[in-house]
């Protein structure tokens, strides 16, 4: 196992928050549906379809997803050309209007931001993300972009601890911190569990936060009528294990990505998690009980309820992230900006939050953030 502990460094605030989605919106009724009358339905066998029914149609913590097709017939063509059309066409565009909502919330123009960090999984650009956005956006040319691919769900994060090293570096004072993700243009199906239970967990959009080395208060272009919190990022820890990689990431097949997901995940996210949470409590010298609210990469509901389990928190305690699973799915990397624009709209009490997300590595890290 890797440890990362940066400690107390440099002093980083979040200032706004963005989000954005696919316009077209799917029930699982409608998935499973769609998927019935689909040629998939005949290659799969008796298993498969059992399998995605069961998840279908039980109370799996998703009612529906927003996915970047006009028809969910589109869902399964499933094939290398068009699921990269799916991504080129989608991803910059989804990416480009999170971060530009994140910066009308704060009311930032696009010339003060020095930096900028977008992070994905579920296609590949070269050049990459980040010069769409900064065309999008008309950021300055001589901005600092970076993009970080390959980390899966648990993203977000190391893109925010980038972000707080080049702030404390000095090469900038607001960076624009973007995750974006395209399930349905990381579509696979084939007859493997983890597989059918993946397409039925994901969907697609962007999540991005603007953050400064200057205080201010936290806004959401969501809830503009919410009240503003200051939210420093005071601490984090990062956690590797390369030993249990292949419980969780992505492989590539007949051209195309295809989604590894086994039964040791839940376990794994809960116990790393907590984790977790106890290297970065002890170093602040505080409790769990000082924890007002938790901004948590759901993955699903048994990940959910694992970690209410190792937590020992209850259904409430978790209600953030589990609303946002049930509204949108598994969004990848960009799940927690929702989550967090979801405790500010909610007016979450203070005067700690718990930021924590999961993925490939398999990686689990956390941050604590003061709120007042």
């Amino acid at each position: 196992m890797t440890l990362t502990a940066p400690g107390l460094g440099p002093t980083m605030h979040f200032r706004g928050i963005g989000t954005a989605t696919p316009p077209w919106r799917y029930r699982k009724d409608e998935c499973l549906a769609e998927f019935q009358k689909s040629d998939w339905f005949a290659k799969l066998d008796a298993r498969a379809h059992f399998i995605a029914s069961t998840v279908l149609k039980r109370d799996n913590g998703i009612d529906e997803r927003h996915l970047a097709v006009e028809s969910l017939k589109d869902v399964f063509r499933i094939d290398p050309d068009t699921l990269a059309r799916r991504y080129a066409e989608h991803a910059p565009a989804l990416a480009a209007a999170a971060a530009r909502r994140a910066l009308e919330a704060c009311g930032l123009a696009a010339s003060d931001i020095d930096a900028v960090v977008v992070s994905t999984c579920t296609g590949y650009l070269c050049p990459g993300l980040s010069g769409y956005v900064v065309e999008s956006l008309g950021l300055r040319r001589d901005v600092l972009a970076f993009d970080l691919v390959g980390q899966g769900c648990a993203a977000a994060l190391p893109n925010m601890q980038l972000a707080r090293s080049l702030i404390g570096s000095g090469a900038g004072r607001h960076v624009l911190s973007v995750c974006v993700e395209v399930s349905s243009a990381a579509m696979y199906l084939d007859n493997d569990p983890g597989v059918l239970i993946s397409a039925c967990l994901f969907g697609d959009g962007a999540g991005a936060a603007v953050l400064s080395a200057a205080p201010g208060d936290c806004l959401s272009a969501q809830h503009p009528d919410a009240t503003g919190r200051s939210i420093e990022w005071h601490d984090s820890t990062s956690l590797t294990e390369p030993a249990h990689r292949e419980a969780l990431r992505f492989e590539q097949r007949g051209g195309m990505l295809r989604n590894i997901l086994t039964r040791q995940v839940p376990a794994l996210a809960a116990d790393r998690a907590e984790e977790a949470l106890r290297l970065v409590l002890g170093r602040a010298g505080l409790a769990q009980e000082d924890i007002g609210a938790w901004i948590l990469h759901a993955g699903g509901r048994d990940v959910l309820k694992a970690i209410e389990r190792s937590f020992k928190l209850g259904p409430q305690d978790l209600r953030y992230s589990a609303d946002v699973l049930r509204r949108y799915g598994n969004l990848s990397s960009a799940f927690v900006y929702f989550v967090l624009d979801a405790a500010l709209a909610g007016k979450a009490p203070g005067p700690w939050w718990w930021l924590s997300a999961f993925g490939a590595g398999f990686s689990c890290h956390g941050a604590l953030l003061r709120v007042r």
